[in-house]
């Protein structure tokens, strides 16, 4: 079982609480929109756990060489795609719904709306999750994290955390 701190929008501030919350996990992914390197470089060495991410459209040279735009990989036994800006079900931008046609993830991950959304497209048979934003910058009201676990090809125990207001 793989336990998973998904985080996104951070815009450059990183709440102390957030390593709070992902201590139990084995692994940090990030939606995009660091907000600078000096942050992503925090959040791993504080940590102590590895970091995957996709660069976001707020997100400068400096982390666009680290991460890329879109992230496909495979967890335990569910192939995941992460990309920042990727619309949302049905709605998904033409770039994403061309990447999940091609790749066809079993979970999607997602940031930029700054709108915490998970929900099941039954069309593409994928699970859709994005975060909202754990940063200050922004229209949302209160600030958001995801944690949950993969174990083997199920996707599982989902907690929804707030961090507080903006």
């Amino acid at each position: 079982m793989t336990r998973i701190g998904l985080i996104s929008d951070t815009h450059g501030f990183l709440d102390e609480n957030v390593y709070r919350h992902f201590q139990t996990c084995d692994e940090i992914w990030h939606a995009g929109d660091f907000g600078g390197m000096g942050l992503a470089s925090q959040l791993a060495s504080t940590s102590s756990l590895p970091v995957r991410g996709v660069y976001g459209n707020i997100d400068g040279n400096d982390i666009r060489t680290v991460y890329p735009e879109n992230l496909i990989f495979t967890c335990e036994e569910v192939k995941v795609m992460i990309r920042h800006i990727g619309g949302s079900p049905p709605r998904y931008n033409p770039e994403t719904k061309k990447g999940l046609l091609i790749h066809q993830p079993k979970l999607f991950i997602t940031g930029h709306s700054h709108i915490l959304k998970i929900m099941y497209d039954d069309k593409i048979n994928c699970l859709y999750m994005n975060p909202g934003a754990a940063g200050k910058h922004g229209w949302h009201k209160i600030r958001t994290i995801i944690r949950f676990a993969i174990d083997g090809p199920d996707i599982k125990d989902c907690e929804v955390i707030e961090l507080g207001k903006r």
